[in-house]
């Protein structure tokens, strides 16, 4: 096989770990009492698919009302499905957070909530915080976007400024039993991360939300200050009980089990690996050439899996999200060398706002690239992968994968 097509198998076989299709069995809650009604709600890229994976599952009627980003939705009997925009919040997705929390006050103590929440989620349920704008919102999250912050800390400045992230939603079901499904794209899968944890509940932290803030040179007005401050939560809300469909780590596994169907010596090397793409790029070129040369860590043919979230510091006025970041500048740290090929994709589909999940190479791209007189070095320092990438032929596109557990990296390293 080509490296071309191992590289696409490897990640297909993880984004099929990823999928929530059949995960429901074994992990469903006793039925609500009788009189009592099964109340789904959701975000996230994923949740349409969680849905549909849901209701074929549950063998008793519901209803209920998800958001999810633009063409990521999945047919369902009964429960509503809404499309809105990610990574910047729109006035659907607060018209459908607005429905949710409203659903969410509906219930009684003799109802069932089932939560299905998936990366997404943060951006695509937003609620604006008492004294708050949706515009507000919208320039906080795309300043926090091009500041190179990682997923955790803005997840912390977006409760702060969100009525129903940070274990609101759950606040709001309250007296009812609440069950979240979650399906994880941060490292380390810690639920109250995931989607900004809506069904998390959690202590405000207004003071670390404004460091953020300040940390970044992101500056806000001063009545957004103030409302971050006065966004309480209740100290009363019960912990909910949490299902982990799929995690970074569900799916690497999966890959590794492929590779080794190819002959392959898989090596993980971690499904919480963050920082800025083009850096963690330099130290995966490291391991790969010390690989190649010496056979440490790892012996070829052989192949180096890893996950998390990279970032992005945005300098410059090109198109390219993170993974087609990290894999340029991968590409010009191993310099061509013959037998290493890789490929890094969004296992969303999606790799920031393109329409390509990600990108691969071989040995061949860089004088390829030469030939057709497409400079890799400028177009990283511009943050325009995506565009060298689409004159080499080297993207990968999917479309919506319906499932969201964070980014995918291989790295494969034939004996030449």
């Amino acid at each position: 096989m080509t490296e071309e097509a191992i590289l696409r198998a490897l990640f297909q076989s993880a984004l099929v770990a990823a999928l929530p299709d059949g995960k429901f069995g074994g992990r469903l809650p006793p039925p609500p009492a009788p009189g009592g009604r099964t109340i789904v709600l959701g975000a996230g890229k994923a949740s349409a698919r969680m849905a549909g994976a849901f209701e074929a599952a549950w063998p008793h009627p519901c209803e209920g009302l998800l958001v999810t980003r633009y063409g990521h939705g999945a047919p369902t009997r009964s429960i509503e499905v809404v499309e809105a925009a990610h990574p910047v919040p729109d006035e659907a997705g607060m018209a459908a957070a607005e429905r949710i929390l409203k659903l969410a006050r509906s219930a009684g103590p003799n109802d069932l909530v089932i939560a299905l929440i998936s990366g997404g989620a943060s951006s695509l349920l937003t609620l604006p915080a008492p004294g708050l704008t949706l515009r507000d919102k919208q320039e906080v999250n795309r300043a926090l976007l091009k500041s190179g912050a990682p997923i955790g800390e803005m997840n912390v400045v977006r409760k702060a400024l969100s009525a129903i992230k940070g274990g609101r939603l759950a606040a709001a079901s309250s007296p009812a039993r609440v069950v979240t499904y979650l399906i994880s794209d941060v490292p380390g899968d810690d639920p109250g991360v995931i989607g900004s944890g809506p069904t998390i509940p959690e202590a405000a932290r207004p003071e670390a939300a404004l460091a953020i803030l300040r940390a970044y040179g992101i500056a806000v007005p001063a009545h957004v200050e103030a409302a971050i401050r006065a966004n309480v939560i209740p100290a009363d809300v019960p912990a909910p009980e949490i299902q982990m469909l799929a995690t970074p780590k569900m799916a690497l596994d999966a890959a590794a089990d492929k590779a080794r169907e190819f002959g392959l010596t898989p090596l993980v090397l971690g499904d919480a690996i963050e920082g800025e793409a083009r850096e963690v790029a330099k130290a995966m070129a490291g391991i790969a050439r010390s690989t190649a040369e010496h056979g440490v860590p790892v012996a070829p043919p052989c192949v180096l899996l890893s996950g998390g979230e990279t970032t992005v510091t945005v300098r410059g006025k090109g198109r390219g999200g993170r993974n087609a970041e990290f894999l340029l500048a991968l590409a010009l740290a191993v310099g061509g060398r013959s037998g290493i090929s890789a490929i890094a994709c969004d296992t969303d589909g999606i790799d920031g706002s393109e329409d390509n999940a990600g990108a691969w190479f071989d040995a061949g791209l860089l004088a390829e690239a030469r030939g057709r007189g497409v400079d890799l070095a400028a177009a990283l320092a511009s943050n325009d992968a995506y565009t060298a990438f689409a004159a080499l032929s080297r993207l990968v596109v999917t479309g919506p994968t319906l499932t969201n557990v964070n980014d995918f990296r291989a790295i494969l390293l034939r004996r030449v």
